[in-house]
């Protein structure tokens, strides 16, 4: 297999800023789709096309899944060494292009330069440690209480798998889902948010170079009747999902109509305490990181802060300093510390939020908010906002998915603990204490699945779990060892010899 074909037929290596063609990955070949034509524009300059072409239609979705169910047997048998070879190799070339792909990502959605190649480089690292797992133990052994006999617990391929991801992380998230499953020997169709596009022809484009057979992976970049089509076709044996809430739910409920595993990753409403003995240079610069890098555009981003009295006034103020100074602007420009949000749409809905919210008593804007009316006025951008409310608040419980930080005071640290636990979601959350106390209390009572002491809410390591509590997430973890819970099912073999042993 070859990377797509620009239209003068050369494979085009990503170089540049022209405007690329997309091209989908489907059963070894890549195509044209048959759907409706796509556009993929800079959030920062709409005018801009950084990619073109077309979605899939459902024949794309039927071929693909047909030829991961024929090659399903012979990926399985692949020796594990070999398929970690393919993804080690495909570490390499994402490692090798993640400057270029990185500036694409930032291009694409709007992420900053600087974050875009870091996570060309985190999909790289992600790649490594499941090349890895050829090297570690791929089954247990366990004691019988019969003479001669040993019982062995095998892990076993599941078949094929359906992947869908999200816009926010167009090629670490991909990466962290689509590695265990090819590493644990389960060939993969992928549909990608049709937002992102180019960063996921891009992954495909590494597994390709890197060796991955016709069929294991099809990359589809289609729509929500797409991603139907493929989470229900009977010959996909699990489904992993990250994405909204509401399609999570209704994906979890399709699922367990049809008997199939799903694992999903959802909302996030993940919030910081800030006790009374808090570091506030460190809580400042941490918690502004967790709520305004990728702009605010992260299933773990801090969009609700806890601050007790003692030091709220302090807190507060140095934040808003800290949040209105921000430069913000085109993300390929290095300076530059928030890009726009993925499209003049996500822009409006956020915006809305913060001026409905700020229509309501006790609640306050205290910096941001607000559209641009300089040359940033065109493309999807918004002054991260921080915002005061008096009380519980639609805006201290509903997702944004954006720059806005709701911030609460309370008397204690207890009570700032108890308020971190007020909501539907359980993802992460950090708290700001040197104190023993506080943060057993901390560990044993926050119900989410990722606890940061003293650093901000979001940041995922790839040898690690990562998934919520709640309405944040159903099923087994991913990343770490976890992803071979989802990826394998398991034999329990009782071996013992038909003859009896000779002593």
């Amino acid at each position: 297999m070859t990377g797509p074909p620009t239209t003068d037929g050369h494979v085009d290596a990503g170089h540049d800023d022209t405007e690329q063609t997309l091209r989908h990955l489907v059963a070894g070949r890549w195509v044209t789709g048959t759907g409706a034509d796509i556009v993929d524009t800079n959030p920062a300059r709409p005018s801009e096309v950084v990619a073109r072409g077309q979605l899939v239609g459902t024949d794309e979705v039927d071929t693909a899944v047909a030829a991961a169910a024929a090659v399903s047997k012979q990926w399985a048998s692949t020796p594990f060494p070999e398929r970690g070879d393919v993804l080690r190799r495909s570490a390499e070339i994402l490692a090798a292009r993640a400057g270029d792909w990185g500036r694409e990502l930032a291009r694409e959605e709007g992420k900053t330069l600087a974050e875009g190649v870091g996570e060309v480089r985190r999909a790289a690292e992600v790649f490594r440690f499941f090349a890895s797992e050829s090297q570690r133990p791929v089954g247990e052994v366990y004691a019988s209480p019969r003479r001669h006999e040993q019982i062995q617990l095998v892990h076993r391929p599941v078949g094929p798998v359906a992947v869908i991801t999200p816009f926010n992380f167009p090629i670490a998230i991909p990466a962290w889902k689509i590695a265990p499953a090819l590493a644990f020997g389960n060939p993969v169709v992928w549909k990608p948010a049709a937002d992102v596009p180019l960063l996921a022809m891009r992954l495909a484009e590494a597994l390709v170079e890197g060796g991955l057979p016709d069929g294991v992976l099809s990359l589809l970049i289609g729509d929500g009747t797409a991603g139907a089509r493929l989470v229900e076709h009977a010959r996909i044996e699990r489904v992993s999902f990250t994405g909204s809430t509401a399609v999570g739910r209704a994906l979890i409920e399709r699922c367990g109509t049809l008997a199939r595993p799903i694992q999903t990753e959802m909302g996030g409403k993940n919030a910081a305490a800030v006790l009374t003995d808090a570091d506030l240079d460190l809580a400042v610069a941490e918690v502004a990181a967790g709520a305004f890098r990728s702009t605010g555009q992260k299933c773990t981003a801090t969009s609700r802060v806890v601050v007790t009295d003692a030091v709220a006034d302090e807190f507060v103020r140095r934040l808003c300093e800290h949040t209105s100074a921000l430069r913000v602007g085109d993300p390929v420009d290095e300076s530059v510390q928030i890009g726009p949000l993925v499209s003049a749409q996500a822009r409006d809905r956020v915006r809305d939020a913060v001026d409905t919210a700020t229509q309501r008593p006790a609640v306050q804007l205290l910096t941001g908010g607000g559209a641009y009316d300089d040359d940033r006025a065109a493309g999807a951008f918004l002054a991260p906002a921080v915002v005061e409310l008096g009380g519980g608040d639609p805006l201290w419980r509903d997702e944004v998915f954006g720059p806005v930080l709701a911030v609460r005071r309370v008397p204690d640290d207890h009570t700032a603990l108890e308020l971190v636990n007020d909501t539907v979601y359980g993802l992460s959350a950090a708290v700001f204490t040197d104190n023993l106390r506080a943060v057993t209390q901390a560990v044993e009572s926050l119900d989410v699945g990722i606890l940061h002491i003293n650093s901000e809410t979001a940041g995922a390591d790839p040898h690690v779990p990562f998934g919520g509590s709640k309405h944040s997430g159903f099923g087994p973890k991913e990343q770490g060892r976890a992803a071979r819970e989802f990826f394998t099912t398991t034999t329990t073999v009782y071996l013992k010899p038909s003859r009896p042993l000779v002593t």
